[in-house]
């Protein structure tokens, strides 16, 4: 018992060492590293700037899963100054055990076709009873403001719902159909349970979806 805990602590510190690596060879530079608490771990450059997704290495578990309790993500223009920042964490209250950020839903593109990129930052975190009472959260950019969605699992109907700023409703109609069809893409993989009619909601502009 002692000998595998001595080898997941060995591993717990080769990845983190291995990371802080990883993020001083990207495309981040260092002076943009300087607002950055955690390892990177994705970036994207686009025209006029660069976005780095960087998450704290808090524990490794013995199935080899990293946890992380912190996450940051940083806009840069391309002279490396911070245009925009958003941080998040674990939430004790909630028994939450790991944050991250779901990199296979975030991207850096122009969606409404007005020649500037339009961040959109998916992530989510694992409950007591791993995603089934998790949070998932998207983070739509647009023209540096910041719009978002907030969803809440719940393994009983009752404790699950969905909530939408109001302001969303606002954006260019080609970004609200991509978000849209990404909440789509996200329930089909499993990742979440969304309500049976959160398209039929959203088309009435509810904001708080049950």
């Amino acid at each position: 018992m002692k000998r595998g805990f001595v080898a997941v602590n060995l591993y717990f510190h080769i990845m983190k060492l291995l990371l802080l690596f990883v993020s001083i060879c990207t495309s981040i530079t260092l002076h943009a590293q300087q607002h950055l608490r955690y390892p990177v771990r994705r970036t994207y450059t686009f025209t006029g700037g660069s976005l780095a997704l960087a998450e704290s290495i808090d524990s490794i578990t013995q199935k080899k899963d990293t946890l992380h309790f912190n996450i940051q993500a940083v806009c840069y223009n391309d002279k490396s100054e911070k245009l925009w920042e958003m941080n998040d964490h674990i939430l004790d209250s909630e028994y939450e055990t790991s944050i991250w950020f779901w990199t296979k839903f975030c991207d850096v593109k122009d969606l409404d076709g007005d020649g500037l990129v339009d961040p959109v930052i998916v992530y989510g975190s694992n409950g007591m009873n791993g995603r089934s009472d998790g949070r998932m959260k998207i983070l739509i950019y647009y023209k540096g403001k910041k719009y978002a969605i907030r969803h809440q699992d719940s393994e009983m109907d009752e404790g699950r719902y969905t909530e939408i700023d109001a302001s969303f409703y606002t954006l260019p109609q080609p970004i609200q159909k991509h978000i849209r069809s990404l909440m789509k893409r996200i329930y089909d993989a499993d990742l979440t349970i969304l309500a049976f009619d959160f398209q039929q909601q959203m088309d009435k502009k509810k904001t708080d979806i049950r």
